[in-house]
């Protein structure tokens, strides 16, 4: 029987997700605007945890305050009314021409300051709506031309600009965590923190580090060559992964957001297994499992809706798939052979001094490095049998 997506599974779309309308560098949209009220609604009825949104997606860049008002009325009225919660919430700081240079970091310091009264503005209904966590995605953080912007005078007003609204929330007491989210390039040549890298040393940096964390993007890590599930695995690491995109991504490209899955399949089965098992057979997130996808331009409103459900479906396949994968005796002594678990055994015992070591004739004069490299590892093996749990053959 097919899985059905659940409230316990907390999946989760953004507005802008579904209701892309499908435009493109080459050609005008397909689709009509979706009602975030109707989004609200479809999604309850396929099984989603909840609903997330830029602030340009339910109140139009310019919206005086009455409508504002009333359009926040009637989103809130369809939450109630379904359910779905408001886990996450963002801000756009990319469409408007206004922003051609970037928000946090435009050259123009009015620009700088319009976008932190933005996000602030924004900050505040994340708050009334429930939201815990606060994406900012630099989509403009960035530039074409090298002589056209002093990268580290840059980096010095995004710093400014995170702590400053960190302060914020704190001030308020909003409970509300931040996560950015990289990207290596698209829609500028060179986005500022472009991997989880990059973006976990700027953490570092500041002031209010303690409540910034990532949300790393499939296509976004992939865009730029690297292994998504090990970017994972790093900001997990780190304590950092506070939210996650899911979708799709065929190779260094465009960001495509295909359906979450239809790409690199193998990596998306691994990422399942990190976040579903971990390393030691417990959930290694509890977070939402947030879809970050467009259904393709080719697709009608059905298709919209399939392709949602598209989504979820996929993850908990992936998530049945990883499940006997873990049980699976063959994988157990196949995981024994690699030496996977004795990676967690300290290279240094509990109280081994530097001396020790050195003292220790078995870790270095008599070590036999010709014997031990005839060692294989069975790697192939053990990939072999995750592509055939995939597959279904096992």
């Amino acid at each position: 029987m097919a899985p059905q997506p659940t409230r316990d599974d907390k999946f989760t779309f953004g507005l802008w997700t579904v209701g892309w309308q499908a435009r493109d560098p080459f050609g005008d949209a397909t689709r009509p605007p979706l009602d975030p009220v109707e989004t609200v609604h479809r999604l309850a009825e396929l099984g989603a945890y909840g609903v997330t949104f830029h602030d340009d997606d339910l109140i139009p860049f310019g919206t005086d305050a009455p409508e504002r008002d009333r359009l926040i009325a009637r989103f809130r009225a369809a939450l109630d009314e379904t359910g779905l919660v408001v886990p996450m919430a963002t801000t756009n700081l990319f469409t408007h021409p206004v922003f051609k240079d970037g928000g946090f970091t435009s050259n123009d310091r009015s620009v700088r300051r319009f976008a932190l009264r933005k996000i602030i503005r924004n900050l505040d209904l994340a708050a009334e709506l429930g939201a815990s966590t606060y994406v900012f995605w630099g989509g403009r953080e960035g530039a074409e031309v090298d002589q056209a912007k002093d990268i580290r005078a840059a980096l010095d007003r995004y710093r400014e600009g995170i702590d400053l609204l960190a302060g914020y929330v704190k001030e308020q007491g909003y409970g509300i965590r931040f996560a950015i989210e990289p990207k290596p390039n698209e829609p500028r040549g060179d986005i500022l923190l472009p991997t989880v890298g990059h973006a976990l040393a700027f953490i570092a940096e500041l002031e209010h580090g303690d409540m910034v964390g990532l949300n790393p993007e499939v296509g976004h890590e992939q865009m730029a060559g690297l292994n998504f599930t090990a970017g994972i695995a790093q900001a997990l690491w780190a304590g950092k992964l506070f939210h996650i995109d899911l979708n799709g991504q065929r190779g260094i490209k465009y960001d495509q957001d295909l359906v979450f899955g239809h790409g690199d399949l193998l990596n998306a089965f691994s990422l399942v297994d990190l976040l579903e098992n971990g390393s030691n057979g417990s959930g290694a997130y509890e977070g939402p499992r947030h879809f970050d996808y467009k259904p393709l331009r080719t697709e009608d409103i059905d298709g919209v809706w399939a392709s949602a459900a598209a989504n979820m479906r996929t993850y908990l396949l992936l998530k049945e798939r990883a499940a006997a994968f873990r049980a699976d005796p063959e994988v157990a002594e196949a995981l024994a052979a690699s030496g996977v678990a004795d990676l967690s055994t300290p290279t240094i015992k509990p109280g081994e001094t530097i001396a020790d070591l050195v003292a220790d004739r078995s870790a270095f004069e008599d070590f036999d490095a010709d014997k031990t490299a005839e060692r294989g590892y069975g790697f192939v093996r053990l990939g072999q049998l995750a592509l055939e749990h995939v597959m279904g053959a096992r």
